[in-house]
């Protein structure tokens, strides 16, 4: 797992309880998402609208337990994303 999926996975982690929501993923991609792509932690082409945000959720949540944990994420942006 990279760092900077661990970092990232943080940064959309809104409620810091270990694990992301479908309504996490879409909102802090939506309000974070051109901030963590200017810094360097989110591809410019990773910030998408809510339809991008929500497929991204679902190639990520593995069990289809509608949670995603940082292991989940980490294997899915990890590789979507290049970060190896």
């Amino acid at each position: 797992m990279s760092e900077k999926a661990r970092k990232l996975f943080e940064a959309l982690d809104l409620d810091h309880n270990g694990t992301l929501t479908r309504a996490e993923v879409i909102i802090a991609l939506r309000t974070k998402g051109p901030s963590l792509a200017a810094s360097g932690d989110l591809p410019f082409w990773a910030v998408g609208d809510e339809n991008a945000s929500s497929a991204l959720f679902d190639a990520a949540d593995q069990n289809g337990d509608e949670e995603l944990t940082l292991e989940e994420f980490a294997a899915v942006v990890d590789r979507r994303f290049g970060w190896h």
